[in-house]
């Protein structure tokens, strides 16, 4: 008995200190009671306290607290029901405010938010609710705060988790933002097509512009290389007719000149008459011919009238005579360039000329250009002898009647 003594006494001394040393975490708050009434709020670190007069009420964590609320049916103003679930964020600043002013300051702040919430969104309908997070966020803060500051809390930030329409409705929604997704897509098919007509119309108006460039410049260009044709074939015509009509007067020439220099009597003209008679005869086309029965009185005046009497009383034709320029008309010329095909160096010249001229590119005229000056279309150009590159005669030159 005399050793449970001290021993006992050391054991309550030991407990009693035990119990006035309290160990306060950071972060953390206590609220001192002294026999029952408050006296100070302790912060991190070591308390000491009054055995037996002095206890700890209760420990408050001062750290910023994130609550998340189970969802709450809330009716908009088109009366319709939403379920909304809502996270709140706040702190303690008077752990003594928070356990003296209200009995539980979790479900105080639940129940506020609630009320505010069915206050706010009863005012909105379900399209405004869906779209006005902000304004609503921004009113349940302002109302929590004000209504918990008596509470030692402050409300740091509220946020609506999530607004969950009935599934009728959310089908409702989704059927129509799929017909709007639909429409917004027709609409831009459309201005899609639209555009691509546009820009199809006016490539095909550019091509058709571009076509009709160049079926006008081909145009023009056949129809000047129809006018050259032209021009020249009239040159050709002209030249040939021209070169025919001296031919002829030439042959006319030679054949005179031949009978002035051959002496032709009359007997002779005479005797071709009734030579030729049996081939005008033989005409398939002839089927009666008459001799004329005044031949021999004919051919006896012709003879008186360009025959001399002789002696003898017979009129005979004596031809007259030649000068030396018909005798040289009468002779034989050379032929042989008659025949000649070569082809003249100049009409060679002019049909490469005019090659060139077909194969170049034609590009399409500025409009805002003037054209420069050119010379007549369709004229040739002149050799210095006044004829023309194809060696035809011009205006009042005459051909050599030796190259007739």
């Amino acid at each position: 008995m005399g050793l449970a003594l001290p021993l006992i006494i050391i054991v309550f001394v030991v407990v009693i200190l035990f119990s006035s040393i309290k160990m306060i975490p950071q972060g953390e708050a206590a609220v001192i009671e002294r026999l029952g009434r408050y006296t100070r709020t302790v912060t991190g670190g070591v308390t000491l306290l009054i055995p037996f007069i002095d206890r700890v009420r209760q420990r408050i964590d001062t750290r910023e607290r994130v609550v998340s609320f189970p969802p709450q049916a809330v009716i908009t103003q088109d009366n319709l029901t939403v379920a909304i679930d809502t996270v709140v964020t706040f702190q303690i600043n008077d752990p003594a405010r928070a356990i003296y002013g209200v009995d539980n300051y979790l479900v105080g702040v639940e129940q506020i938010s609630v009320a505010t919430l069915r206050d706010v969104v009863g005012g909105m309908t379900l399209e405004e609710t869906l779209t006005s997070r902000e304004t609503i966020n921004r009113r349940l803060r302002g109302e929590l705060d004000a209504a918990t500051a008596k509470w030692g809390l402050r409300i740091s930030r509220v946020e609506l988790k999530a607004i969950d329409p009935p599934p009728s409705i959310q089908q409702s929604m989704e059927m129509q933002m799929k017909a709007d997704r639909e429409k917004r897509a027709m609409i831009l098919t459309a201005e899609g097509k639209r555009e691509s007509d546009i820009k199809t119309a006016e490539g095909e108006k550019q091509a058709r512009i571009l076509s009709a460039e160049g079926e006008k410049h081909a145009a023009i260009l056949a129809a000047e290389a129809e006018r050259q044709a032209m021009i020249l074939r009239a040159e050709g015509d002209r030249a040939a007719k021209y070169l025919s009509a001296q031919g002829e007067a030439r042959a006319l020439q030679k054949v005179n000149a031949a009978i002035k220099s051959s002496g032709v009597t009359p007997e002779l003209l005479a005797y071709q008459y009734l030579d030729k008679l049996p081939q005008i005869a033989q005409s398939e086309a002839a089927t009666m011919w008459m001799i004329p029965s005044q031949l021999g009185d004919s051919l006896e005046e012709f003879a008186k009238a360009f025959a001399n009497k002789g002696d003898d009383g017979v009129f005979r034709y004596e031809s007259q005579s030649v000068d030396e320029d018909t005798k040289e008309m009468a002779e034989a010329e050379n032929t042989d360039k008659w025949f000649d095909t070569s082809t003249d160096p100049e009409l060679a010249k002019a049909l490469a000329e005019a090659r060139a001229v077909a194969n170049k590119h034609v590009d399409a005229p500025d409009p805002t250009q003037k054209p420069a000056p050119t010379e007549r279309s369709g004229e040739l150009p002149s050799s210095p002898g006044g004829s023309s590159t194809l060696g035809l005669p011009t205006g009042n030159q005459q051909p050599d009647p030796e190259n007739a």
